[in-house]
This record gives structure tokens, sequence and C-alpha cells, in this order.
């Protein structure tokens, strides 16, 4: 697929289900394809570059052997490479049509470069940011539940403290209940013991 910075502007990623954020296996397969057409992009300045330096050295070599004919050979020889520099004329307006390709596929690679890169960076300062606020959300929740727990903690140790205190009450009132029985016992059996002896 050819990826243009439009795809990057105009690149949906899918909201997931039960937690914010987008999809991170998403988001990483996105950046995989901006990575690639980089790479092609770049290959292809490169290869662009050595055609243009074999270009250019094959015109030097060419100059060259004019020039070395025009030196060692006669007059005549002389005036049959006069219409060398005509004949180079049309070359070198290749060259520059050439230079001036060159140099437009570099600017835009440039320009296609940095809006890639404008836009990594815009991708990873909206990741940081929505990180920072899904973290202060969840210190936030975080905060809130403990505030929750230490509240229950106090309601239920009063609650314990309580219940301890009824016990102690219960425990003493019943120990007062059971001696109070055990007196009247002692009472009840030493009257009958008497009433006994004394009708005896």
């Amino acid at each position: 697929m050819a990826l243009t910075p439009e795809d990057v502007v105009t690149k949906q990623f899918q909201h997931v289900r039960f937690k914010e954020g987008f999809d991170p296996d998403e988001v990483d397969d996105f950046l995989d394809e901006i990575v690639v057409e980089w790479r092609k992009t770049i290959a292809e300045n490169e290869e662009l570059k050595a055609k243009l330096a074999a270009y250019e050295s094959g015109e030097t070599a060419s100059a060259d052997v004019v020039e070395a004919t025009v030196v060692e050979e006669s007059a005549p020889a002389v005036v049959e490479s006069v219409p060398a520099p005509a004949a180079a004329a049309p070359a070198a307006g290749g060259v520059a049509a050439s230079a001036g390709i060159i140099e437009l596929a570099q600017r835009l690679h440039d320009e296609h470069v940095a809006e890639g890169q404008a836009q990594r960076d815009k991708l990873i300062s909206e990741a940081q940011a929505k990180a920072t606020s899904i973290l202060a959300e969840a210190e936030a929740k975080g905060r809130d539940e403990m505030a929750r727990l230490d509240a229950e903690r106090a309601t239920l140790e009063s609650r314990i403290s309580e219940l301890r205190q009824f016990e102690r009450d219960y425990r003493s009132q019943l120990r007062g209940f059971i001696e109070d029985k055990l007196r009247d016992l002692d009472v009840a059996g030493a009257t009958s013991s008497t009433s006994t002896v004394s009708a005896s």
C-alpha cells in the first residue's frame, strides 16, 4: 500500500472496550507501515543520488575525451571536434534538468520526512498526554478507594469495640446472675438442713 501523509492524518484507530485508549497492536502496525514507507523513500533517494553521480561522472569522462582529442590531433581534427561544444549544450541542459529533478525529489522527500516526524511527534505527545491522564485518573480512583476502605475499617473497628463492650457487660451480668442463684441455693440448702435437724 502506498502510504501518504494524508493517510497518517486521517488514520482512525478503534477504541478498545472496557478501557480507554487505542488498541496498541493497531497503533504499532500503523507505525510499522510508516517506517516501511520512509525506508522506501530513503532507498529511492539514495538510488537517484547514485544515478546522478554516475551520470555526472560519465559527462566528465566524455568531456575529457573530447579535450584529449583536440590536443593530440592536428588542425583538421580540431575542426572536426568543434561541434562537440554544441552537442554538449543539450547534455548540459539534461544535467541541469536532472539536477532540478533530483532537487525536487530531495525537497519532496524532506517534506514527507518532516511531515512524518511531525505526525510521529504529535502521536507520541497525544499518547503521553493520554497516559498521564489515565495514570492520574487511576491514582485518583486509588485514593478514593483507599479513603472508602479506611472509612469502612474505622466503622468495623467501632462496631467490634461495641461488640466487645457488650460481651464484657453480658459476661458481668451473667456472672452476677449465676452468683446470685448459687447464693440462693446455698441459703436454701442451709435452711433445709436446719429444718431437718430441728425436726429430728
